[in-house]
């Protein structure tokens, strides 16, 4: 399978996703204009985040999660499926614009990613924002990876995934490891990546998205960037020079307010000779995979990141067969 790819899945459009679109176009996106103005509401909602954690979530029964700590952090493993090769590990890092959610509130994802990738899912819980800065997060992200490591895990036999922010931080935390001449994963996957956090006024799809407002979105990069260089591309990846990273897969939605920044990461990608599969499914919202207990579309994204992972191992295995 060629890892270097533009997808344009022609499924038709499911009643599920013309639903959902339409519910969050009437409830989320005019709560994002009223809530996010003030840096109060974002304490509040990262402390309503963390009332969150106490509310029992209970994953499918054929799914085994357990807590996993990492130094300053937390997080949590999570296993789905048979036959999974314990000597491998997908690292996830969830979204949630650096101030709400958690590996709990994304099991619907890695649960599903422990599925198509046949192995242990560690869902972190890096630190996040208000209290913290991006640099605390990019620390855990960083730090839980060597922690992987040190407990005999190979670099080829490690992934990483991360959605929203957690697409920022599966990039920036690429793009640090190589600028300090670390080892890097096999490969990557970013749904809806957030990846331009400079003051550009986003235009793409600012009226078509059913779920986040562009205003809010650069409100909020503001916010996250006081006192940082916004062009740094450990701030905002997009900016990087991604010579030397693993093969990625960008996964988006045709009508995203961020769908321009998937683009712009996979030509840079591409144009840094980094094998990139390119996902833009039609009319799908913000990380549309985690809606997949209820989106069909959800379902046979995994279907296709399954794909995408059996293409890295084949590739590997290839390589490893010409140096023989």
């Amino acid at each position: 399978m060629d890892l270097d790819r533009d997808v344009a899945p022609d499924y038709p459009l499911s009643w599920q996703a013309r639903a959902v679109t339409g519910l969050m176009r009437g409830t989320l996106k005019p709560a994002s204009h009223l809530l996010m103005r003030h840096p109060l509401t974002i304490d509040c909602a990262a402390r309503l985040g963390e009332l969150g954690r106490l509310v029992p979530l209970r994953p499918p029964g054929h799914v085994n999660v357990e807590p996993a700590a990492f130094s300053a952090c937390g997080g949590e493993w999570v296993r789905a499926g048979a036959d999974l090769d314990e000597g491998k590990v997908l690292l996830y890092f969830h979204g949630g614009g650096y101030f709400s959610c958690s590996p709990r509130t994304h099991r619907p994802i890695t649960w599903r990613l422990s599925v198509a990738a046949r192995r242990p899912v560690l869902g972190l819980d890096y630190r996040q924002g208000p209290v913290h800065k991006l640099a605390d997060s990019l620390s855990d992200a960083l730090e839980a990876y060597d922690c992987l490591l040190k407990r005999g895990y190979a670099p080829e036999d490690v992934l990483f995934g991360g959605d929203s922010a957690g697409g920022h931080l599966t990039l920036a935390t690429l793009l640090a490891l190589r600028d300090r001449g670390l080892p890097l994963p096999a490969a990557a996957v970013c749904l809806s990546p957030w990846a331009d956090l400079t003051d550009l006024p986003k235009r793409a799809n600012r009226w078509q998205d059913p779920m986040l407002s562009a205003s809010r979105i650069r409100w909020l990069a503001r916010r996250w960037t006081s006192g940082l260089d916004p062009r740094d591309p450990l701030v905002s990846p997009v900016l990087g020079d991604f010579t030397g990273l693993p093969p990625l897969m960008i996964v988006t939605g045709s009508t995203e307010v961020l769908r321009d920044e998937a683009r712009r990461v996979a030509v840079k990608a591409r144009l840094a000779g980094v094998p990139v599969t390119y996902e833009e499914w039609r009319r799908m919202p913000h990380v549309f995979p985690i809606l997949a207990d209820v989106l069909p579309e959800g379902r046979l994204a995994f279907r296709h990141m399954a794909r995408f992972f059996a293409a890295v191992a084949a590739v590997r295995s290839a390589s490893l067969e010409d140096a023989a």
